[in-house]
């Protein structure tokens, strides 16, 4: 713990780089590593919410060093440039990559899936945390080894259903996950997941603002209340940290217990939309 500025220094120096890092989880997980000495880029679609998530970082922890990169996770080239600009920017170069970025477009009966906002959310889900890891792993082998936390869901195990691509991206997000941790581990370089439950970010802001979907998650969650992004950032954090130096492979579930019971009910949701016979599957004949 450094008196002087009351932060713990277990990363000082260094290199972190954060895909998703303007908002929600990414931003929490930033916060905790520049809090912990790392030197964070984080990355995002929009300068906007970059500036202002690099903004709301230095303003909680005193001493902090963040920066902001444009990129598409999804474009090979931006993801690149990213991690070379992360890797450059820390004395002890790129040693933490958290791959938080994601989200899905794709929603309903499997039987009415669209192709393109399947292909859309694989894309980011899954593409998304190729690309990171790809290039953030060979620069942390480079440097000598490195810790690779990729922000997955309860979802890829726990059916949910109507979820469309989400749950099936993120299970191949934690199998990424297992193959890249026994590929790279010879290397010193460790590779997880992270398996949230529901936590309050704007994503969900439509689940988190009430309603028979919020009821149907805090129903089936033991401890009673949705996730909070620090709640997700402690435990990047330690994936990230010298506290766990001999974990590598693991998908760990983060959920207040919900994985126990069973996942969300969107029917309230989506049956207007699909009506009672689409939910179980029925297409009519074209």
């Amino acid at each position: 713990m450094s008196e002087a500025t009351g932060r713990t220094l277990d990363l000082d120096g260094q290199g972190a780089l954060v895909t998703g890092g303007g908002s929600g989880i990414g931003l929490a997980v930033a916060r905790r590593l520049a809090a912990d000495g790392a030197v964070v880029t984080i990355c995002g679609r929009t300068r906007e919410r970059l500036d202002a998530a690099v903004a709301d970082v230095e303003a909680g922890v005193e001493g902090a060093r963040i920066v902001g990169v444009v990129a598409d996770v999804t474009d090979e080239e931006a993801v690149a440039v990213a991690v070379r600009q992360a890797d450059a920017a820390a004395p002890g170069g790129l040693r933490i990559v958290v791959a938080s970025a994601g989200g899905s477009e794709s929603i309903g009966p499997v039987t009415h899936l669209d192709r393109e906002p399947w292909d859309r959310t694989i894309a980011m889900n899954l593409t998304g945390v190729m690309l990171a890891l790809k290039h953030g792993a060979a620069a942390m082998v480079r440097n000598g080894g490195g810790s690779f936390v990729a922000v997955s869901s309860i979802a890829s195990e726990l059916p949910h259903p109507w979820f469309g691509a989400y749950g099936p991206s993120k299970a191949a997000v934690d199998q990424l996950c297992r193959q890249a941790a026994d590929e790279l581990g010879p290397s010193s370089v460790r590779v997880n997941s992270v398996n949230p439950g529901l936590v309050d970010t704007d994503l969900v802001g439509f689940i988190t603002a009430g309603g028979p979907v919020l009821d149907s998650y805090t129903e089936n969650t033991p401890l009673g209340r949705m996730g909070r992004p620090d709640d997700i950032a402690a435990l990047v954090r330690f994936l990230a940290g010298p506290e766990s130096t001999w974990l590598t492979g693991q998908n760990i579930t983060i959920d207040g217990g919900q994985s126990l019971r069973r996942g969300p009910s969107l029917a309230s949701v989506l049956e207007p939309l699909f009506g009672a016979a689409g939910l179980r599957g029925v297409v009519a004949e074209s």
